[in-house]
């Protein structure tokens, strides 16, 4: 029968008795068992970083919180980094708040991954979207 039609058999379960065999295109067949696993991975979400510094001009941090506001609507998570040099070091607490006031110029509702932590060029922050909420439970 599969000759006539110009189709394979293909043994579906061979321990059943008796074997379970199906007529049908074995390419197709494979093809889409490669585009159900690739599915199946999901989406990745990845870290984006976006660098400011503690002298930024307010228009350039408005760009950078429209281009953080791109990568949460994506889905990935965003290292913001304040570089600090010379001097500006002694001033973290002036980073610390130049951080807050991003964040918040940012219009989308986001969640602190990891606060504001102290490293030798400047200060890091980790910030993404929340978990959405689906009739009062969080779904992760």
């Amino acid at each position: 029968m599969a000759q006539e039609k110009g189709l394979d058999l293909i043994e579906v379960a061979d321990k059943a008795r008796p074997p379970v065999c199906r007529i049908m295109d074995f390419g197709k067949y494979q093809y889409q068992q490669e585009k159900k696993a690739k599915q199946s991975k999901g989406k990745k979400t990845e870290i984006k970083g976006i660098r400011i510094s503690l002298g930024i001009a307010k228009n350039d941090l408005e760009l950078r919180a429209r281009q953080t506001e791109k990568f949460l609507s994506q889905g990935h998570k965003v290292k913001i980094e304040i570089i600090l040099r010379g001097r500006e070091k002694a001033h973290s607490n002036l980073a610390r708040e130049k951080m807050e006031i991003f964040r918040q110029m940012i219009p989308l509702e986001t969640v602190i991954e990891q606060g504001p932590t102290k490293y030798p060029r400047g200060l890091i922050m980790m910030i993404s979207k929340p978990a959405e909420k689906i009739s009062g439970k969080i779904q992760s």
